[in-house]
């Protein structure tokens, strides 16, 4: 069991990392991830850049926690959604809708974080990949739930969940949905969401 001053010192040192967060965000936001450097984040936070390298290795380390930090608050949005007591289609249609919502509010119209999303997406970080598997597997937990309700046809939930995803990349990709935001020629959220649940039922 840890004493007192283990316990202290973990959070001291949560603490320490949470300030450094959070000051690199906000410079991340205002001057973009490329124009902010460790140097930057140290001078906000009126401590050394050493200090910094304490607790983070580079700059693309704290990059790195900052977008575990995203990825956790839209795994924490999806999972509200999906303990939600309506049907397993609304509650597909809901999470693929406020996904996109996020995607555009978030990541499109701040220009920044959408800086910061290209280049984690480009680097093809393990925490994508992981928060990619976690909501896979919700996804099938809904699928499953609606398969036993009768809303679903009987079929693989696993794989039926992979596709669902695929099926609605467009409406969660950051840089896809940029790319067809403006296009007129685009099928629409709710057009394709449609289409994707059909898809459970028939």
């Amino acid at each position: 069991m840890p004493v007192l001053s283990e316990i202290v010192a973990d959070q001291t040192r949560q603490d320490n990392i949470t300030r450094i967060l959070d000051a690199a965000e906000g410079l991340f936001r205002h001057f973009g991830y490329s124009k902010t450097n460790v140097a930057d984040i140290a001078r906000e936070l009126g401590m050394s850049p050493a200090n910094i390298y304490r607790f983070f290795a580079s700059k693309t380390e704290i990059h790195q926690a900052l977008c575990d930090r995203m990825l956790a608050n839209s795994y924490q949005m999806a999972d509200e959604i999906f303990r939600q007591p309506v049907s397993a289609s609304e509650r597909l249609r809901r999470y693929v809708h406020a996904q996109f919502q996020m995607t555009v509010e978030l990541m499109l119209d701040d220009t920044k974080v959408h800086e910061m999303v290209v280049v984690a997406i480009e680097r093809e970080w393990h925490c994508i990949d992981r928060h990619i598997s976690r909501i896979d597997a919700r996804i099938a937990d809904v699928i499953r739930e609606g398969i036993a309700a009768g809303e679903f046809r009987e079929q693989d939930a696993d794989l039926a969940s992979r596709c669902f995803g695929a099926a609605t990349i467009s409406l969660c990709h950051p840089q896809m949905v940029a790319q067809c935001l403006n296009k007129s020629d685009r099928v629409g959220p709710d057009e394709l969401i449609d289409f994707a649940i059909r898809a459970l039922k028939a």
